[in-house]
C-alpha cells in the first residue's frame, strides 16, 4: 500500500513538472513574440544617440501626406503597417514626408503584392505632375510575377529606368524586404536586402548620358534637386512599409 501511494505521489509529481514546464515554454515564447513586435516601427536606444528619427510610427500617417496635397482613398495603416490598397479606390496619390531631406541615410522595410508595382522616390520637388518627374525613383516590383515583361533596369533595387541592379536579391511577393538608400552629396547608393545593388554619382557626364538614353531626357527637373521630400508611390496599391527611418549625414 505504501510503495502504490509513492507511485502515485511520484506521478502527480512528474505530471505537475511537465505542465509547469508546458506553461514555461508558452509564457517564453508570447515573452518573445511580443518584444519582436515592439520592437517593429521603434527606434533602440543605440539609435537614437547615432541620430535617427523614425518616420512611420506605426499606427498613425503623421508626418505625412499626399503629393500636392491631392485626394486619395489608398493610404492606411494596419497592423503596423503603412499600406497602399489595391481594391475600391478611385482617388490615388503618391504619400511623401512633411519634411523635406537633403544628405542621409534612409532604411525601409516594404512588401509588393502580386504582380504590382510601386517605388520609393527622393529628391521630390512639387513643381510638377507627378513625383517621378523630378525623384530618381527606387523601384519595387513583384520580379517574377510582373505581368509585363521587365528590363533588368526595371526590377526591383533598381534607379528606375537609369541604373539596373547588380544583383537580383528580391524576396518573393507577399515577403518583406529590407533597403537601405544612401545620398551624400551627389553620391547615391541602393542596398537591398544587404546587398548593394546600385551606385552611381548625380550630375556627372556619365549620370548625364544616362538620362539622355533614358526616359527622362527630355524631362528637365528629374534628379536635378539636390534636396527634396521622400515619396511612396501609389501605382495601384499593393505595396505596405514599415520600420521607416533616416539619419542625417
Amino acid at each position: 500500500m505504501g510503495s502504490c501511494q509513492f507511485k502515485i505521489t511520484r506521478l502527480k509529481t512528474y505530471r505537475m513538472r511537465k505542465t509547469i514546464l508546458v506553461i514555461s515554454t508558452v509564457i517564453v515564447t508570447m515573452s518573445f513574440m511580443t518584444n519582436n513586435k515592439q520592437m517593429e516601427n521603434t527606434l533602440t536606444e543605440k539609435e537614437k544617440k547615432e541620430g535617427w528619427v523614425l518616420l512611420f510610427d506605426g499606427s498613425t500617417m503623421n508626418g505625412w501626406r499626399t503629393y500636392k496635397n491631392k485626394e486619395s482613398e489608398g493610404w492606411d495603416v494596419k497592423n503596423g503597417e503603412l499600406y497602399c490598397k489595391a481594391e475600391g479606390v478611385t482617388k490615388r496619390a503618391d504619400l511623401i514626408t512633411n519634411s523635406k531631406y537633403e544628405n542621409y541615410e534612409l532604411q525601409i522595410d516594404w512588401k509588393i503584392s502580386p504582380k504590382k508595382n510601386s517605388g520609393i522616390i527622393y529628391m521630390v520637388t512639387e513643381e510638377n505632375g507627378a513625383s517621378y518627374e523630378s525623384g530618381p525613383e527606387y523601384q519595387l516590383i513583384d520580379d517574377l510575377g510582373y505581368p509585363a515583361k521587365l528590363q533588368d533596369k526595371q526590377l526591383s533595387g533598381a534607379n528606375y529606368d537609369m541604373n539596373a541592379p547588380s544583383a537580383k536579391v528580391a524576396k518573393p511577393a507577399g515577403e518583406f524586404n529590407h533597403t537601405k538608400i544612401v545620398i551624400n552629396k551627389g553620391h547615391v547608393e541602393h542596398w537591398l536586402n544587404g546587398t548593394k545593388v546600385v551606385d552611381y554619382l548625380l550630375w556627372t557626364p556619365e549620370w548625364e548620358q544616362t538620362k539622355a538614353n533614358s526616359k527622362w531626357k527630355d524631362v528637365k527637373p528629374y534628379g536635378m534637386s539636390k534636396s527634396g521630400h521622400i515619396a511612396l508611390q501609389d501605382h495601384g496599391g499593393g505595396i505596405a512599409f514599415k520600420n521607416i527611418k533616416l539619419k542625417s549625414l
